[in-house]
């Protein structure tokens, strides 16, 4: 295999690591493009490097030649079976778009039990992870869910491969927010030609993994809902404003059931996420008026003619995609009627609680003298009773002390990759 020059994400590789010699089949899911082939490529240098031979490692890249025309377990196997023709010992098997045959469950499966393979498996949908595969891999599996490039890695990826940054670090997350983090725009220079790219490549993800899902009969309504959530990202969204939206403004009364399996095919498509409410006083998930997120935000740009950056939305965004890529699925924190942005439930059970603005230095003040925006961020903050670390994530550069919050510029802190604890 060819040394090839690769931007490392240390992050994922960390958490993949630990599973390289085990018989855990290891599913690498994501969007498309955001980098699940290169991971695979990096993880089989890792191997090489660390005494692995050559010969005990092998690609089946289901996308290019000479694999396109594999579509049956049958032909999986065979071309599996000679990659590996005579060779002993512990073997590394990495199949890119596994999803492209029908029924490879079966023959991935069957390697896994031989006892003496590794396996490695991609897929841009989450097919992937359906109840079938569960079944049908019997449970031997782990899932690593790729994102698109954080704010670091998009820096550290242009000085690796030598492209301009700006001087400013809020100008260059400003370019991050409109370009996006799909790796490869990385390597455009001009704005347009960014731009094209990613509009294709949100193009191809509709086109591949959205036109042709079976389980949307109706198209129309489909459209309604995709673009409403896209639109609306951030936004409470709850299945009846939704279905009153839908039949009053749209003229296509929908059922709730139709609504709620739509939306989870864009959230199996990797393109939204579901961000649920969590009760800090009952300790539990609360159904309804959930928030969505999109996986990359150029998949709102791309899709919209205006430019103009909602701050709100756009900061939550990234904040929680931030969380996200560390393994940490946050939660709309509820507590009375009071709402906090985002709660992180740690592996070790502890907590951590974010607000995020724009600023806080904005708005009347009040008789303290303190703004209105100040006091919005603080006051559910201040009202949880118990010790966990509660931050503000804002784009000021003047940082509060207040009340032992943290106060944070989130330029900054996504730049060195803090995390809340």
């Amino acid at each position: 295999m060819k040394e090839q020059d690769y931007y490392v994400r240390e992050n994922y590789l960390k958490a993949i690591r630990p599973f390289y010699a085990t018989d855990l089949i290891k599913v690498l899911t994501g969007i498309r493009r955001c980098g699940k082939s290169s991971l695979l490529h990096m993880i089989a240098q890792e191997l090489l490097r660390s005494g692995v031979k050559e010969e005990n490692l092998a690609f089946v890249d289901l996308d290019r030649r000479p694999y396109l025309s594999i579509r049956t377990p049958e032909q999986l196997d065979y071309a599996i079976e000679a990659k590996f023709k005579g060779v002993a010992g512990e073997k590394y098997l990495f199949i890119d778009e596994i999803q492209n045959v029908k029924g490879f469950e079966t023959v991935v499966n069957a390697y896994r039990e031989e006892g003496d393979y590794s396996i490695f498996l991609t897929g841009s949908n989450s097919y992937l992870l359906s109840g079938e595969l569960m079944t049908k891999l019997t449970g031997r599996y782990l899932e690593f869910e790729i994102l698109p490039l954080s704010f670091q890695e998009y820096l550290g990826m242009k000085e690796h491969f030598h492209k301009s940054l700006k001087s400013s670090d809020d100008d260059n997350f400003m370019d991050y927010i409109q370009e996006g983090g799909f790796p490869y725009a990385v390597f455009l220079d001009s704005p347009e030609a960014k731009q094209k790219y990613t509009e294709e490549t949100i193009r191809e993800i509709f086109e591949k993994d959205i036109r042709r899902n079976k389980k949307i009969r109706k198209k129309a309504v489909f459209e309604k809902i995709q673009d409403y959530i896209i639109n609306n990202f951030g936004s409470t969204t709850s299945l009846t404003a939704l279905s009153r939206y839908l039949d009053r403004v749209c003229h296509m009364p929908v059922r709730k059931e139709t609504i709620y399996s739509y939306l989870a095919v864009l959230e199996n498509a990797k393109i939204i996420s579901k961000c649920s409410r969590f009760d800090l006083k009952s300790k539990t998930s609360l159904r309804g008026e959930e928030k969505y997120y999109l996986t990359d935000l150029s998949i709102y740009f791309a899709r919209n003619v205006d430019n103009r950056i909602n701050y709100g939305p756009v900061l939550e965004n990234l904040v929680y995609n931030y969380c996200r890529s560390r393994g940490i699925h946050p939660s709309i924190g509820k507590i009375g009627n009071t709402e906090i942005d985002f709660i992180l439930r740690n592996p070790d059970r502890s907590y951590a609680y974010i607000q995020v603005a724009r600023t806080i230095a904005a708005g009347t003040e009040n008789e303290k003298g303190i703004p209105e925006t100040e006091e919005r961020e603080y006051r559910p903050l201040e009202a949880i009773r118990d010790n966990y670390p509660k931050y503000v994530l804002t784009m000021d550069h003047l940082l509060q002390r207040r009340n032992g919050i943290h106060h944070e510029n989130i330029v900054a802190f996504l730049k060195e990759e803090k995390f809340f604890s």
